[in-house]
This record gives structure tokens, C-alpha cells and sequence, in this order.
């Protein structure tokens, strides 16, 4: 079985709430209404990452989750990773971060998490940070990119 990847980046402040969760719940059930199996791969770094989590988290109360799955991706341990167990389907703690700076271990994460996909949903609206690195990163490696940004 052929498994479609998705992660996610965006800037640690929202501004537009109502157009990211209309353009990333319609997003979301298409993907899953069209692909066999879906990976969503999300850090928890910022509102984005959040906000993301839980549009994901409603899509599949409402649609299902037999072909989805959501799976938080960290850097390094963490202290609650109890919480994030009983959130999120997967928890995956990258080892090749494990004893670096924190800031340079989110950016192999970033990394990891774009090799990884298929498709990158990227909330860029400014050219730094993080997600803006992200989504450089992944255009640098062909990916597939949609910006929730970006008006059509």
C-alpha cells in the first residue's frame, strides 16, 4: 500500500483563523476522500502546529480515520510526552537530534519531515523563521507545496 505523506510548517503566530481552517479543512477531506492511506507528520512549535493538529483532529472525527493517521514528530524528549501520546496517533522522537542545540535539532526535524513527504502545507507569510526555511527546503527537494497563504 502505497502511503501518501503530509507535513506541516507554519509561523508561530495566526492571523487568519477562519480562512486557514476553511482552506485547510477543504484540503484535508479531499486528501483523504482521494488517497488510500495519508501520513500526517506535524511539529508543535507554534500556533500553526497546533491549529493544524486539531483542524486534522475534527476532519477525522468527521470523515474517519481508517486511512489516516496523525503523528506528532519531535526533536528530542520532552517531559509530557504522556499528553501527546493520548493526542496524537503516533509519536515519533527523532533520534539524529537527540543531544544537539534545540534550535539546530527542529531544523534536522524540519528536514526529516520534508524528505518524508509527499505534500508540504506550509502557513508562510514572511521570508524568515523556521516554516519559511522549511519551505525553502522543500522546494529545493521538489516537493509538492500549497501554501495556505497564498490567495487563489
Amino acid at each position: 500500500m502505497k502511503i501518501y505523506t503530509v507535513s506541516f510548517f507554519g509561523h508561530r503566530k495566526l492571523y487568519d483563523l477562519r480562512q486557514i481552517d476553511e482552506r485547510l479543512s477543504q484540503l484535508l477531506k479531499e486528501l483523504i476522500q482521494t488517497k488510500t492511506y495519508i501520513a500526517f507528520l506535524i511539529g508543535r512549535h507554534g500556533e500553526f502546529d497546533e491549529y493544524a493538529a486539531s483542524v486534522i483532529k475534527r476532519v477525522q472525527n468527521e470523515l474517519g480515520s481508517d486511512n489516516n493517521d496523525l503523528t506528532l514528530v519531535i526533536p528530542y524528549t520532552v517531559a509530557d510526552i504522556e499528553f501527546y501520546e493520548k493526542y496524537y496517533d503516533n509519536v515519533i522522537i527523532l533520534e539524529p537530534a537527540e543531544g544537539v542545540h534545540p534550535k539546530r535539532a527542529i531544523t534536522l526535524r524540519n528536514r526529516w519531515m520534508v524528505e518524508q513527504s509527499d505534500l508540504v502545507i506550509v502557513n508562510v507569510e514572511h521570508s524568515k523563521g523556521g516554516a519559511y526555511t522549511a519551505m525553502k527546503y522543500a522546494e529545493k527537494n521538489n516537493k509538492k507545496i500549497i501554501n495556505l497563504c497564498d490567495i487563489e
